[in-house]
């Protein structure tokens, strides 16, 4: 019995070793890839349908093979837009190995920015705040999009291109112009010193901002207030909840003013919200990439994989933010797979053997081309601007700050 015993013992050393060197075989071909997104907290009307998007394209990235044969291992959390959370997840996900991690709010990743830079961790953001696209300062912060102050600045200056030489004061006077926003967010706030600055340039006055909150749900003081200035042109700066609030309440109360709207306050659940206001005012926006489903390059996976990784979300309930998670997604896509094929996932190789190496990257998806420097990390020199319209997202401009301001672009506006 003993030496049958033994004899089994010994046969099965050999198995073990085996079955621990399969193992370590397969996390060697695996690369560990952690999110951080919010879908309980802030600005979770739009963080949700985000977070859909992004677990959906790292599922149909492995279908194709992964980063060069090698799976993807994608964790992520809720941190319910609270940056402390936020750090405490961070810390987690680089214990387990994280080569990059996809990040979302403007607030916590501005407070982790420090941290990713000083760990060489590249941080692929769905906060497009100017402040994270100078590498001399934040060189591991990444996003596909335009940054809001290039967003708020093309959206000022297509109705002023566009709209404004249709107004019944045209040539009488200067445009009026004010911004509706949440004071305290970081994100809500990013770009104000740009949109100012661009209206100053354009001519504009400038009346006095008014806060409103992310949930807000009533905004009739706020509107008042505005009435005395009696602004021509509004900017919004939240999320679509506390935006479509907000338009309603100008329309209800007779605010004569068009509005112009942040990427994260623009998607399809803004005409739902917002009902007769949308269809009796000139609302337009920012957006980076296409609405979910439009006829654009790659569209079709992206439409494909949600109904097959998650059948249970209604087509028509999807959004433009699924298709902003899959910029994000195709760019570290690209990115690892250039820097695996160099022989170097550190974080230094992703970003000096990947991200810095694309130019005019192409990720389709109505987005423009990618570019990412070491000097600049601003992905785009400008944004294309939409509409409300007879039921439907219009194509307003496409304005390229850099074709137009090229001095401005290149010494004055990186960074803010």
């Amino acid at each position: 019995m003993k030496n049958g015993t033994f004899l089994k013992i010994l046969v099965s050393v050999p198995a073990v070793v085996f079955l621990m060197g399969f193992s370590t075989a397969a996390v060697a071909k695996e690369i560990r890839i952690g999110g951080i997104m919010d879908t309980t907290g802030a600005t979770s009307d739009v963080g949700k349908d985000y977070a859909l998007g992004m677990a959906e394209a790292w599922k149909y990235i492995n279908s194709q093979g992964g980063i060069n044969g090698k799976k993807v291992k994608y964790t992520w959390f809720d941190y319910g837009y609270r940056i402390p959370e936020a750090i405490t997840k961070y810390k987690l996900l680089k214990r387990l190995k994280s080569v990059a991690i996809m990040g979302w709010g403007t607030g916590d990743t501005e407070a982790l920015s420090p941290t990713v830079n000083k760990d060489k961790l590249p941080y692929v953001s769905a906060s497009y705040s100017a402040h994270l696209t100078d590498p001399k300062k934040s060189r591991y912060n990444l996003f596909f999009s335009s940054d809001y102050s290039t967003n708020a600045r093309a959206c000022i200056t297509a109705w002023f291109d566009k709209k404004w030489p249709k107004h019944p004061d045209y040539g009488k006077r200067k445009p009026r112009f004010a911004c509706s926003y949440h004071f305290a967010h970081p994100y809500c706030s990013a770009p104000i010193k740009a949109i100012k600055d661009q209206a100053k340039m354009l001519g504009f006055d400038v009346g006095r901002d008014v806060s409103v909150t992310l949930f807000a749900l009533d905004t009739k003081s706020q509107i008042m207030a505005l009435k005395k200035f009696k602004p021509d042109l509004l900017w919004h700066g939240n999320t679509t909840m506390s935006v479509s609030a907000t338009i309603r309440d100008a329309y209800a109360l007779g605010l004569k003013a068009d509005h112009i709207v942040n990427n994260w306050g623009f998607d399809e659940n803004l005409p739902r919200l917002g009902g007769e206001a949308m269809e009796n005012m000139v609302i337009m926006g920012a957006t980076p990439c296409a609405f979910y489903g439009q006829d654009y390059k790659n569209m079709d996976i992206v439409v494909a994989s949600a109904k097959k990784y998650n059948p249970g979300v209604p087509q028509g309930k999807r959004l433009i933010r699924t298709i902003q998670a899959w910029g994000d997604a195709f760019i570290t896509w690209e990115a690892l797979t250039r820097t695996d094929k160099a022989g170097d996932l550190s974080g230094h190789g992703i970003m000096t053997k990947g991200f810095e190496t694309m130019k005019n990257f192409d990720i389709g998806l109505g987005a423009s081309p990618i570019t990412f420097t070491a000097k600049d990390h601003r992905p785009t020199t400008g944004c294309l601007v939409q509409e409300w319209k007879d039921g439907k997202f219009q194509e307003v401009a496409r304005i390229d700050l850099k074709e137009r301001w090229p001095e401005k672009w290149a010494k004055e506006w990186l960074g803010w």
